[in-house]
């Protein structure tokens, strides 16, 4: 984790319009894509890169350090995962605007991120002017989709709401599930595998499997996807 630089202002309210520097904290596991990051974003008169994190539990530390108008937030990581993250830094009411940067653009992902509070949701393959562009946009308070992002949500804004039935029927099977399975669930929908569900619930990774087992008998699902969707209609993800 990058130390904060003596001296240097930490306050998010600074001027972070045109004319002004966009502090900026990259949080990514990995290294490589982090310094790539830094050394674009960087290379940017005004774009300073503050501070950059390895997982969602060191960045959600280094966001309530140091404060930065935008963090860069990737989705899949240890510890913490991105969009748990990102929930955390709006619940804690910090003022630095989270853009989620990631390789995945699922429905699920999109929609999740976006109901957690992310100011935007940019896919890594985003060209270097447009991520830098989205960055000074997002610190200015615009909120930025990537294309296939923006036609996610707007599908699922225009979905004929059949969806309230899809919520009770997702309500009542989930009620059929104890605390634990609940909790397991919820991590599959986020994207984890076992293992990191494990270290995430601080379980066994045997443990865990065997609630995975009893969450596709007891929901009647045939996959991880399935589980998912259950958790999303019934609106726990």
């Amino acid at each position: 984790m990058t130390p904060p630089v003596p001296g240097r202002v930490t306050d998010a309210t600074a001027d972070a319009v045109p004319g002004g520097t966009v502090r900026v904290v990259v949080v990514d596991d990995d290294a490589l894509v982090r310094t790539g990051l830094r050394l674009l974003l960087g290379g940017d008169p005004t774009i300073e890169v503050v501070g950059e994190a390895g997982d969602g539990q060191e960045g959600l530390a280094l966001v309530r350090q140091l404060v930065p108008h935008v963090a860069l937030m990737d989705i899949r990581m240890p510890r913490l995962d991105g969009l748990a993250a990102t929930r955390r830094v709006v619940e804690e009411g910090l003022p630095t605007r989270v853009l989620v940067l990631t390789t995945f653009d699922t429905d699920e992902m999109v929609l999740t991120a976006l109901r957690h509070g992310a100011a935007g949701f940019l896919l890594k393959d985003t060209p270097p002017a447009a991520l830098v562009e989205a960055v000074r946009r997002v610190a200015a308070g615009d909120p930025m989709l990537s294309p296939t992002a923006t036609a996610r949500v707007i599908a699922a804004a225009t979905e004929t709401r059949g969806d309230d039935v899809r919520r009770r029927q997702a309500v009542r099977r989930l009620d059929t599930l104890t605390a634990r399975e609940r909790e397991v669930a919820s991590a599959v929908a986020r994207g984890l595998t076992n293992a990191e569900i494990a270290a995430d619930l601080h379980l066994g990774t045997a443990t865990v499997k065997t609630h995975v087992g009893h969450l596709f008998e007891k929901l009647d699902a045939t996959n991880r996807v399935q589980i998912a969707r259950y958790v999303h209609d019934a609106g726990e993800a």
